[in-house]
C-alpha cells in the first residue's frame, strides 16, 4: 500500500505574483533541509506577464543542487490568473493575473447574462469578479477578439507550472482547491460548468483534469513525482493545519476570511465564495475591500512611515477610541455589497480629535469589518473555535490589544504556509505517515511544515486557552443613499483572558497571531 512505501526527501514550490519559493524537507521529520527564493523578472504590479518568468524564477531558486535527491514535489501558485493557449498548446498571449481589474465591467456582464448573482452562486459558489478567469475571458472577447477565437485551452498559473515540470504532455491537470477559484467548476457539484466557459469566451475550451486531493499529476522527466498541487490559497490553509472549528483571518490591503467546513455553502447574495481545499473538505470565503490600505491611509493622513508607528500611536489611546469611529469603505465594500459607497469618520467630539484616536479608530474599524465576515460564516452554520490572524497587518493589529489575545503573544514569524502545505502534497503520495495532520510541534520551525511538525508554528501559539474579545456594535443611521451602514462604535477590546468568554456573541477559545515571513 501507499503508506507503506518509505519515506523520502519532499520539495514544496510556492510560485506567487512576485517571487518563487522552494523548500526541500525531510518527509519523515519534517525536517527543513534547504530552502531556495528568487524574484520573478517582471515589473512590480505587472497585469499580464510572460508565464516564461515563472520558471526562469523556478530555475534560478532551484540552482546549486537545491532538489538533488528530492523524491516529489507539490506545486502552489497565485491563483486568478488566466493562461490562453492555441490548440499547439502554445500561449495566445501573455498571461492575464490576478490583480488585473480591467475585466470589471465582463465580470457584470456575466452576472447579468447568467440571469443575476443568485444564478451564478448556485451555479459554481461564487458571483464572477474581475480577478476570476471566467471574468478574464470575457473580457479578452471584448477587448482582443482575435486573440479570444484562438484560444483553445485555458489553464491557471498552477495548472500551466505542473505542466511543464511533467515536460507539456497531453495531459493538462489541476485540483478542485484551484479549479474552485476559476468561476466554471462547482465545488458544491465537483464539476466543471463548461456552458459557462461558452457563455463568457463564445465558444468552448479544453479544460484542465480535476484531480483528487490524494491523486497525482504525473511524473517529471527526471523521474520525480508531481503531486495534484493546489492554489495558493488552499496550500496556506492546508500548511497551517487548519480543521473544522478553525477560522483564518488574513489582513493584506484587503482582508479575507475563511474557514474549513463539511459541505459546499451557496449564498444567494455572492458574499461568500466557495472554495474547494486540499483535503477533500471546503474552505468558504468572504473578502473585504479595505484591511491594511484603510491602515496605511490613516498612517499617510497622520504623517506617519510606517504601520508600527500607527500602532504605536493607537496605544495611547483606549478601547473604543473616546468614541472616535471609522468604517473602513474606502474603495467601496464586498462584505457588505456596497460597491460605491464610501468610507465615513464618526463621533467626532472635542475630545476625541486627537490622532491617538484616530489610529485606534482605524484598527478597530479595520478589525469589526472583518468581525462583520465572520459573522457572514457563522451565519451560515460554519463552526469557528479559533482564530488565526494572517498577514502584513497582523502583527500591529495585535499589538493594539483591539482583537483577541492568546494567552501570550508570541509574534512568532512563520514562513509563508502556502509553501508548507504545496511540500504536504507530495509527501502524501510517497506515504509520509508523518504529515498527518496530528503531527505537530509547537517547537518547529514554520518551514517544517513540510513534514508533520510543520505547522507548529501556527498550532503552538494557539495550543493553550487564550483570551477572547468583546465586539460592541449599533446600526448606524442610513447613509444618503439609503443604505444602513454599521456603525462601529466600540471595536474588539481584549478582556481577561478566561476561555470560553465571548468574541462579541459567539465563542472563540483561541486565537493565534501569525505573519509571513
Amino acid at each position: 500500500m501507499r503508506q507503506n512505501l518509505p519515506m523520502g526527501i519532499v520539495a514544496g514550490l510556492d510560485s506567487s505574483s512576485a517571487f518563487t519559493h522552494i523548500v526541500v524537507c525531510d518527509a519523515d521529520t519534517g525536517a527543513v533541509l534547504r530552502q531556495g527564493y528568487a524574484a520573478h523578472p517582471v515589473e512590480a504590479k505587472a497585469t499580464e506577464v510572460d508565464p516564461q518568468a515563472w520558471l526562469l524564477s523556478l530555475g534560478e531558486a532551484a540552482t546549486g543542487g537545491l532538489l538533488e535527491g528530492v523524491q516529489a514535489i507539490g506545486v502552489s501558485a497565485q491563483q486568478h490568473g488566466l493562461v490562453p493557449l492555441d490548440q499547439q498548446g502554445n500561449l495566445v498571449r501573455p498571461a492575464l493575473l490576478g490583480n488585473d481589474k480591467r475585466a470589471q465591467v465582463a465580470a457584470a456582464d456575466l452576472i447579468d447574462g447568467l440571469g443575476g448573482r443568485q444564478a451564478w452562486a448556485e451555479a459554481v459558489g461564487a458571483v464572477p469578479q474581475a480577478a476570476q478567469p471566467v471574468s478574464k475571458l470575457r473580457w479578452l472577447v471584448r477587448s482582443e477578439p482575435d486573440a479570444a477565437q484562438r484560444v483553445a485551452a485555458v489553464l491557471q498559473p498552477h495548472d500551466w507550472l505542473v505542466w511543464q515540470l511533467l515536460g507539456r504532455p497531453s495531459r493538462r491537470t489541476t485540483d478542485r482547491g484551484a479549479a474552485s477559484g476559476t468561476g466554471y467548476w462547482s465545488a458544491g457539484t465537483g464539476s466543471y460548468r463548461p456552458d459557462l466557459v461558452e457563455l463568457a469566451l463564445g465558444q468552448q475550451a479544453a479544460l484542465p483534469e480535476v484531480l483528487g486531493p490524494s491523486d497525482t499529476a504525473g511524473t517529471t522527466p527526471e523521474g520525480l513525482l508531481i503531486s495534484a498541487g493546489t492554489g495558493e490559497t488552499m496550500a496556506a490553509a492546508f500548511g497551517l493545519g487548519v480543521g473544522v472549528g478553525d477560522a483564518v483571518v488574513s489582513l493584506g490591503a484587503s482582508g479575507s476570511v475563511m474557514a474549513v467546513h463539511h459541505e459546499a455553502l451557496s449564498d444567494p447574495t455572492g458574499i461568500i465564495t466557495s472554495f474547494a481545499d486540499a483535503t477533500g473538505m471546503h474552505l468558504p470565503v468572504v473578502h473585504t475591500l479595505n484591511a491594511v490600505r484603510a491602515l496605511r491611509g490613516s498612517a499617510e493622513m497622520l504623517g506617519l512611515e510606517s504601520l508600527e508607528e500607527l500602532s504605536a500611536l493607537a496605544l495611547k489611546s483606549t478601547p473604543g477610541a473616546s468614541g472616535l469611529v471609522l468604517l473602513p469603505y474606502l474603495e467601496g465594500e464586498r462584505t457588505p455589497h456596497l460597491p460605491h459607497t464610501a468610507g465615513t469618520l464618526s463621533g467626532l467630539r472635542r475630545e476625541s480629535m486627537k490622532p491617538e484616536h484616530l489610529a485606534r479608530a482605524a484598527f478597530e474599524g479595520m478589525l469589526c469589518s472583518l468581525a462583520d465576515a465572520l459573522d457572514v460564516l457563522r451565519g451560515r452554520g460554519v463552526e469557528v473555535r479559533r482564530v488565526f490572524l494572517l498577514g502584513g497587518g497582523g502583527r500591529t493589529a495585535g499589538r493594539t490589544g483591539s482583537c483577541p489575545r492568546a494567552v501570550r503573544y508570541t509574534g512568532r514569524r512563520t514562513a509563508a504556509g502556502r509553501v508548507r502545505g504545496a511540500g504536504r502534497r507530495p509527501a502524501g503520495g510517497l506515504g509520509a505517515r508523518g504529515l498527518s495532520r496530528d503531527a505537530r510541534s509547537a517547537d518547529s520551525p514554520g518551514l517544517a511544515g513540510c513534514g508533520g511538525a510543520g505547522a507548529g508554528a501556527g498550532r503552538g501559539t494557539a495550543g493553550r486557552p487564550g483570551g477572547t474579545a468583546a465586539v460592541h456594535g449599533h446600526a448606524g443611521p442610513a447613509s444618503p443613499r439609503g443604505v444602513r451602514l454599521r456603525a462601529l462604535s466600540r471595536a474588539l477590546s481584549v478582556t481577561r483572558p478566561v476561555r470560553g468568554r465571548m468574541f462579541g456573541l459567539r465563542r472563540v477559545d483561541r486565537v493565534s497571531f501569525l505573519t509571513w515571513a
